[in-house]
């Protein structure tokens, strides 16, 4: 008994729906190129207190909040003397 190869012919052309051209690289390292906003680089003893992005962003809302209270408090108390 004889097996017969079947070749599949694959060529290098891809769907016109893929544009390789809108692609970018995206570097690793320090200088690398952003691609969802604004970065910003925890220290380490600052990283490990946080367990991911939701909860810094959720402390320094609570900062800002507070920092506008007490600004808010303090110009009315000023405004009294």
């Amino acid at each position: 008994m004889r097996i017969k190869k079947v070749e599949t012919e694959m060529g290098d052309e891809l769907p016109s729906e893929y544009d390789l051209k809108s692609l970018q690289v995206r570097k690793v390292g320090h200088n690398r190129k952003n691609f969802g906003g604004p970065t910003v680089h925890l220290e380490a003893d600052v990283a490990e207190v946080f367990s991911g992005s939701n909860s810094v962003n959720e402390a320094l809302r609570f900062l800002m909040r507070i920092t506008r209270e007490n600004k808010s408090v303090l110009s009315s108390t000023r405004s009294d003397v």
